[in-house]
């Protein structure tokens, strides 16, 4: 009864901030257009899903945390192959220098990335913020990988070469659905590290391109319609959860399996 009690007392203090910023979302906190102030409806909604410029910020992050996602597994993957299965100087090193991406302060990078991205054209791009993301995103996706491959036994990989299999087909056929919990897990944070960073989204997407957390961000002024920032608050929070459901059963079994 205690164990109910207290597990209740600890939703109800986590969910607090998300059920009033749901309110909230419902809530019109500035006159507008007829609507007077207080009153409940799908006002905020209406006018976030109305404006093409918040529609724009949704579809770039939408594009360019996808296209971070599949970098990261597509690259990580034959990596941490190469590094769970085969045995050559430094590997153990080089498995610990990679890190040093995911520790680095992202504001130490940010002039260098932007000068060699204007160079490229890569500004106001969703590819631009995408590729940089991978910088930092692709190191958590080796070492989850790598992890989850060595947990297979090498017996699944010589009895697939001595049926016939080429790399590829080993690759798609055995060792993709042996490790799926952890492509599930690394797909997973690489989405959410993607999806809630900033300081590359504010420094590459100048005059365009902007994702959904510059969008909420430019909301805030001098007199900040609060309705509206929490149904943007709200609607962004919705890819993540998809995330999560969709992953629901792989990354439930690759924490258990890491465990």
């Amino acid at each position: 009864m205690i164990r109910a009690l207290a597990l209740i007392a600890l939703a109800g203090f986590i969910l607090l901030p998300l059920t009033q910023a749901l309110i909230l979302s419902f809530t019109a906190t500035l006159p507008k257009d007829g609507v007077a102030e207080g009153t409940m409806g799908l006002m905020n909604y209406a006018n976030v899903l109305g404006s093409p410029e918040l529609r724009a910020s949704m579809v770039n992050s939408a594009v360019y945390v996808l296209v971070n996602v599949v970098l990261c597994i597509s690259i990580g993957l034959p990596a941490a192959y190469a590094l769970a299965r085969h045995r050559f100087l430094g590997d153990r090193h080089f498995l610990l220098a990679i890190l040093v991406f995911r520790v680095t302060p992202p504001v130490v990078l940010s002039l260098p990335i932007f000068i060699l991205f204007s160079a490229l054209g890569l500004v106001n791009s969703p590819l631009g913020i995408a590729l940089v993301h991978c910088l930092f995103n692709l190191p958590v996706a080796i070492w989850i990988l790598e992890s989850f491959i060595r947990a297979v036994p090498r017996e699944l990989d010589e009895t697939a070469f001595l049926d016939g299999h080429s790399g590829a087909s080993f690759f798609f056929r055995h060792l993709i659905p042996a490790i799926a919990p952890g492509i599930g897990v690394a797909a997973f944070f690489c989405f959410i590290f993607s999806w809630v960073e900033v300081v590359f989204a504010r420094i590459l997407t100048v005059t365009a391109g902007k994702p959904i957390t510059m969008a909420i961000n430019a909301m805030f002024g001098f007199q900040t319609d609060i309705g509206m920032v929490m149904a943007m608050t709200c609607l962004s929070l919705l890819p993540g959860l998809g995330m999560i459901w969709l992953v629901r059963n792989h990354l439930a079994r690759g924490f258990t399996l890491r465990a």
